[in-house]
């Protein structure tokens, strides 16, 4: 494997993917890269590995090439795990991280700080041509706070303080924030794969 598709539009995404597998001589290209344009992956999955697959699995049939897709979101027990697969879009289609928000923590507002376990779970699948396709999956334990704090990250990262720390991900600094992500420790086992491959 010399490239590999990332089926992504995400820049800080794909920025991140293109660095790891550069030190596997692996050349990561984005969709937007791609001559071709394709239409967004309806995300009809019931599970992370699900929707990943979708995406990973469509383009390689488009392109005849081993692709990467993620899927990730965040899941608290208290809601039996809901969000979950409906993260972006869990207060309506428009995808607001701040509608988002607000309906989890009005959905958790009678929940003890003990009973508000949480975490972020990433899973990325690569497909290829005529191969089983395989999943790295990644989660990072904490719990969903009272009200959000802390200006850097995106989505529930206001929200969520990772355990063993007293800051949310959202005070976290970016480095710091991706020593610890769920989409890092994804990214450990796919690097073991990718090490067993080149055996």
């Amino acid at each position: 494997m010399n490239k590999i598709i990332i089926a992504t539009k995400n820049a800080g995404k794909l920025k991140e993917f293109k660095a790891f597998f550069g030190e596997y001589d692996i050349t990561a290209y984005g969709l937007d890269e791609l001559s071709q344009q394709f239409d967004d992956i309806e995300e009809t999955g019931t599970t992370f590995e699900e929707n990943a697959a979708l995406k990973a699995e469509t383009m390689v049939g488009h392109l005849q090439v081993p692709v990467l897709a993620d899927d990730s979101g965040l899941e608290i027990d208290a809601l039996q795990g809901r969000p979950g697969v409906y993260s972006a879009r869990y207060a309506g289609e428009e995808k607001s991280d701040q509608a988002n928000m607000d309906k989890v923590l009005e959905e958790l507002k009678d929940v003890p700080k003990e009973e508000r376990t949480a975490r972020f779970v990433c899973v990325l699948a690569v497909s290829q041509p005529g191969k089983e396709t395989f999943y790295a999956r990644g989660h990072v334990e904490g719990t969903i706070t009272e009200a959000p704090s802390g200006e850097h990250g995106f989505g529930y990262d206001p929200v969520f303080q990772p355990e063993g720390y007293d800051k949310t991900m959202a005070e976290l600094k970016p480095e710091e924030k991706n020593q610890i992500s769920h989409r890092k420790q994804a990214m450990v086992h796919l690097e073991k794969w990718l090490n067993d491959q080149a055996k």
